[in-house]
């Protein structure tokens, strides 16, 4: 069973079974998370979203992705800025489809 489901501004494309990595989530390791809104079950799609559908996931880890270096720089101005980031993540894995 496949499908798609909003979280964090970001659709994701999922079966039973899969580990993705979404944007930080406020849930603890191990505890389980409810998306309701679902897009697309199966080849059913709803108008937004497929009535009675969600899929339940289980939060495995929180995180931060790779540090990445952001660097700013004005040609003859003396203008130069380094900067990191590190965006966090939560680790589901998806336990159920239900729809």
């Amino acid at each position: 069973m496949k499908a798609i489901f909003v979280t964090g501004g970001k659709q994701y494309y999922v079966s039973e079974g899969d580990t993705i990595f979404v944007e930080k989530l406020n849930v603890e390791a191990g505890s389980d998370v409810e998306f309701t809104d679902v897009l697309m079950v199966d080849g059913k799609v709803g108008t937004p979203n497929v009535l009675g559908a969600k899929v339940i996931c289980t939060a495995e880890k929180n995180g931060k992705s790779k540090k990445i270096v952001v660097f700013k720089y004005r040609p003859k101005k003396k203008y130069r800025k380094t900067q990191g980031h590190r965006q966090p993540y939560t680790k589901l894995v998806v336990k159920k489809i239900v729809g």
